[in-house]
């Protein structure tokens, strides 16, 4: 149920984004009155191979113009008149130029035309930002909070890295920090020399981070390998057939000592629970103002058998932040723009070799899982708003085949004066086609293998 729930969501965020991309395109066709002569939901055909299984699930005509959803649900299109695009139809391109085609235009008028998906998907995102900003606003777990209760919880990829649980993280390269969010961000482990500071006994300690750190987050559960808040010994839930159902323990009894050592946090339970090798163990539990005591048998037994709430943070503890419509129109933006400065940075690691591109590569697979396995509409909404900034990025990318090789061209075109080599620009195209099946072979491979491996 889960999966069909991640893919429903992606599937429907993908639909919203292809659309008004290629809405983008469509509208400024349009309004140089240029023919569109299909509007396309995914293609109807094999991309990139445009002869081959050519159906629709739905078309139907309006004016000049077939509209539909295809078959092959990776993508979408407009065909434009006069144009080479993804169906690689070159027959009309033998007649003359007529007034209606996309080739006889101004090339600055082709250069918007082909800008006005990733122009659309920017503002989409924007107003996306926008919209969460104000209506949503933000909440965040203090992290002074954080380090006076207790410090972090380190999980297996922070202890790899060096964190210890009881650490107070105090700063991120070098800066305070000031929420518990902001430990494992993008822009914070992207940064050039990233480090963590923390407090460990009373001495200031400095632990870098690997260039290669991020990589360990795109895997679908390493947020919940890093770290939380260190978390009380309060029972949530009870596992049947187990020692804490056998005694009788309840939601919301209160650990209070192991064995005869007091217990404070839920993690000292585990490493108690974890090294203990005797046949009964003794514990106490604070139930309202009442003590209890419990002795057990243990033989045979590797837990107690409960689940504490993953943050049990008062809520008048946590940050909440609402912003006037005013300042949401300046900081949605801000904030959808710093998506691209994420890929750009991610991009620059990519090619230093600083981190792998196939562990930085996610498709279809590691999307859905982002979306998570509950119909969450601030997460769905925010997921959406990410990928618009991301596909906008993508598509500008100069290589044929995309909205960014066009342009490549057209730039080309305006700054010689001299329109491109028709040989050239077919075979450029053809070559572009060819990664992007590649590329597109490599992703869902890639998807399957992290899938499998988790990593």
């Amino acid at each position: 149920m889960e999966g069909m729930i991640m893919t429903a969501q992606l599937l429907l965020s993908l639909s919203i984004l292809i659309v008004v991309h290629e809405w983008g395109h469509f509208i400024t066709a349009r309004t140089f009155n240029i023919k569109v002569e299909k509007f396309y939901l995914f293609f109807d055909f094999l991309f990139p191979m445009a002869n081959l299984l050519n159906f629709s699930l739905i078309k139907f005509k309006k004016g000049d113009t077939e509209y539909g959803i295809g078959w092959f649900p990776l993508g979408g299109y407009v065909k434009i008149a006069g144009m080479v695009d993804e169906s690689m139809d070159k027959e009309a391109m033998k007649a003359p130029p007529q007034d209606w085609e996309f080739r006889s235009k101004k090339p600055w008028q082709r250069l918007i035309v082909m800008l006005g998906g990733i122009i659309v998907n920017v503002i989409v995102g924007i107003i996306i930002f926008i919209g969460l900003t104000f209506f949503i606003g933000d909440q965040y777990i203090p992290m002074k909070y954080v380090n006076d209760h207790g410090g972090v919880q380190a999980l297996e990829i922070a202890e790899e890295l060096g964190i210890r649980t009881g650490d107070q993280i105090v700063k991120v390269n070098g800066n305070d920090v000031l929420y518990f969010d902001d430990l494992a961000k993008p822009n914070v482990l992207l940064a050039e020399n990233p480090s963590y500071t923390v407090l460990r006994d009373g001495q200031l300690v400095e632990i870098p981070i690997p260039t290669n750190f991020i990589e360990r987050f795109n895997s679908r559960d390493a947020i919940s390998k890093f770290v939380l808040p260190r978390l009380q010994p309060v029972i949530y839930t009870i596992k049947e057939g187990t020692i804490a159902e056998k005694v009788g323990l309840q939601k919301g009894d209160r650990f209070v000592s192991f064995n005869g050592s007091p217990i404070v946090y839920h993690d000292e339970i585990i490493n108690a629970v974890r090294g203990f090798k005797g046949d009964s163990i003794q514990f106490s539990v604070q139930r309202g103002n009442e003590v209890i005591n419990h002795k057990a048998s243990y033989k045979d037994q590797t837990s107690i058998g409960f689940y504490v709430e993953p943050v049990l943070i008062p809520e008048s503890e946590l940050t909440t932040i609402t912003y006037t419509f005013g300042q949401s129109m300046l900081l949605g933006p801000k904030r959808a723009v710093d998506v691209i400065f994420v890929q750009l940075k991610a991009f620059k690691k990519i090619f230093t070799g600083d981190i792998s591109f196939r562990k930085s590569l996610s498709g279809p697979v590691g999307m859905a899982q982002a979306y998570g396995g509950t119909w969450d509409w601030e997460r769905f909404w925010r997921m959406t708003g990410l990928l618009s900034m991301v596909l906008a990025f993508m598509n500008l990318l100069p290589i044929p085949g995309l909205d960014g090789g066009y342009v490549m061209f057209l730039l080309y075109e305006m700054v010689s004066g001299k329109e491109p080599n028709e040989k050239v620009f077919e075979t450029a195209l053809k070559i572009g086609m060819a990664i992007l099946l590649v590329l597109m072979v490599f992703v869902f491979y890639n998807d399957i293998a992290k899938a499998i491996t988790g990593n």
